[in-house]
């Protein structure tokens, strides 16, 4: 898959172990971001990876900041974009089962780097479920009509 990870500064550190993970998982990362020391605007990488996403650019994203409030926020004011902020293995595995999350959104000050890497592969290994399908339409008229 060809992937965008992004974060503020306050998700750096996990930024980087998320990147190393799907790297050795095999797939092709894009990173974006502030270095060590630098501050950064979530809304900003939000909606770089956003609009990639959106635009078929890219297969998916993840975004992480703090809390990955900001950044999932940012990112579902983007047509086409269903950002899902995870806590836990079984929010990811239903981010993908039940909405089709195209970005994952993770909280550095809240979650530690094994349930931050264990939620990006149940969300990358888990499969969408046809039958939520008209829930996901809905949300595309919600897109349009505003």
């Amino acid at each position: 898959m060809r992937l965008l990870v992004a974060s503020d500064h306050a998700a750096i550190e996990l930024r980087q172990a998320v990147v190393d993970h799907l790297r050795g998982l095999g797939h092709a990362v894009e990173v974006s971001g502030p270095a060590s020391g630098e501050r950064a605007d979530y809304p900003d990488q939000a909606a770089l990876v956003a609009h990639a996403v959106a635009a078929g650019q890219a297969d998916a994203g993840v975004l992480l900041c703090g809390t990955g409030i900001g950044m999932s926020i940012a990112a579902n004011k983007v047509p086409g974009i269903r950002a899902a902020l995870v806590h836990d293995v079984s929010t990811a595995r239903l981010a993908a089962e039940h909405n089709r999350a195209n970005i994952l959104c993770l909280g550095a000050r809240v979650l530690g780097p094994v349930v931050a890497l264990d939620c990006v592969d149940a969300w990358l290994q888990t499969a969408f479920e046809a039958r939520h399908q008209h829930r996901l339409d809905l949300i595309t008229a919600l897109e349009r009509s505003a």
